[in-house]
């Protein structure tokens, strides 16, 4: 029998729940448990010396955080291709389609609302730890533990409230490097224990990594970090976005999970909601990308696009401080106002603004510095007059700017 399998020919499901019910239960006991794959028996071991059998998954990552993160995730640009490959699936009602990074957060998580409620409550939801560490035997978790696409049966979840369901996962790697991206997984009922959805998912993720493996530079390209309107880069054609497209745009490539109308009401517009403005300005955009580059219902991009967000993102994952400073003209759409464009510059400001506070590197800060962007930050010249006490300018700014700041801060009374 292949060992990835959960079911062999002719066993019955209900039969089999019931004997790893009583393994999991004299496992939990102190027993050894009996008639157990061994990939299953292995993963309760680890589990165990994590958590409990009754244990939640956390919630690692929420709201912008996780925004950035999945934006930024090279698992965001094979998003269609999951969508297309096992969208089907997720779409009929039963099934869930997950993707996880290499660390088992999960960055998206979709399907029919009602299944999807269901999930929500063991907490399989966007931004939750689901490695087995922190949700114990589970198929995308176990996947990236043993580094092979598998399917975990109903009980075989170590962790109680997960018990009812069952799932199959593979992991992904980078076609050039070879290091864990993270996993693609299907979760539903019992159904789902068949050589069929373990090679189906399999195949998935071996698509995706043949995906990967091309290189971006065809994609389209989106230019947004110091310009108030963004340039669009396909082929061969360049085209400048209106301010208002621009929004919609940047929006739409840092939500590849897509943005309903409601959302990209508040996302433009606040609550101050304009659902007909939407309406006619998505209209207007799909003329521009083409009808087969943009879904609706909800709204979203069917092809990856390249962001100059995404990339400086990535370039401070991978701890290259330099490399994203070098890479960042200044904010994204600057004269924007739009809320969720505001969130999205002050969340990658703050992040660039931190990495270069913590870098201790004077070049790094000097370059800081040097732009219109960096010149009045009085903690960054104080950091950078420490590591060069000697440098008059720095003497100089640190106390021109501690001045202006001590005049501008409001008198108080007692």
């Amino acid at each position: 029998m292949n060992p990835w399998l959960a079911l062999a020919p002719g066993d019955d499901p209900a039969e089999r729940i019931r004997q790893v019910g009583r393994a999991h239960e004299r496992f939990v006991n102190g027993a050894p448990p009996e008639r157990l794959r061994a990939v299953v028996a292995e993963s309760w071991a680890r589990s165990a010396a994590w958590i409990g059998a009754d244990s939640t998954a956390p919630i690692d990552l929420c709201d912008d955080e996780l925004e950035a993160y999945r934006a930024a995730h090279p698992l965001s640009r094979v998003m269609p291709l999951f969508r297309d490959l096992l969208g089907g699936l997720a779409e009929d009602g039963e099934h869930i389609l997950a993707v996880c990074d290499a660390h088992g957060r999960l960055l998206w998580v979709e399907g029919n609302a009602g299944t999807l409620r269901g999930a929500a409550s063991m907490n399989f939801v966007p931004g939750a730890r689901w490695d087995e560490a922190h949700a114990g035997t589970n198929a995308p978790g176990t996947a990236l533990a043993v580094d092979h696409a598998l399917q975990i049966f109903a009980t075989e979840h170590f962790s109680r409230p997960v018990q009812r369901w069952t799932c199959t996962a593979a992991p992904i790697h980078d076609p050039g490097t070879g290091r864990l991206l993270g996993a693609v997984d299907v979760t539903g009922g019992d159904y789902l224990a068949n050589p069929h959805s373990l090679a189906l998912v399999r195949a998935t993720a071996l698509a995706a990594e043949a995906y990967l493996r091309e290189p971006p530079r065809d994609r389209p390209a989106v230019t947004a970090l110091g310009r108030d309107e963004a340039l669009l880069v396909a082929g061969n054609i360049r085209t400048r976005l209106s301010r208002r497209h621009s929004e919609l745009l940047i929006l739409l490539t840092t939500h590849p999970e897509g943005r309903t109308g409601d959302q990209l009401g508040l996302d433009l517009y606040g609550d101050d909601l304009s659902p007909v403005t939407i309406r006619a300005e998505m209209s207007r955009l799909r003329r521009i990308l083409g009808a087969e580059l943009l879904d609706s219902r909800p709204y979203r991009l069917r092809q990856g696009m390249t962001t100059d967000i995404a990339v400086t993102a990535e370039l401070l994952d991978r701890g290259l401080v330099g490399e994203a400073l070098a890479h960042y003209p200044g904010p994204l759409l600057p004269g924007s106002d739009a809320p969720g464009i505001v969130r999205l510059r002050r969340l990658l400001d703050d992040r660039l603004r931190a990495a270069i506070l913590g870098s201790g590197d004077r070049r790094i800060l000097q370059s800081w510095l040097s732009t219109p962007h960096g010149t009045d930050d009085l903690e960054l010249w104080e950091a950078y007059a420490a590591l060069a006490p000697h440098d008059p300018v720095a003497t100089r700014r640190v106390a021109e700017l501690a001045r202006e700041y001590a005049c501008n801060v409001p008198a108080t009374f007692g």
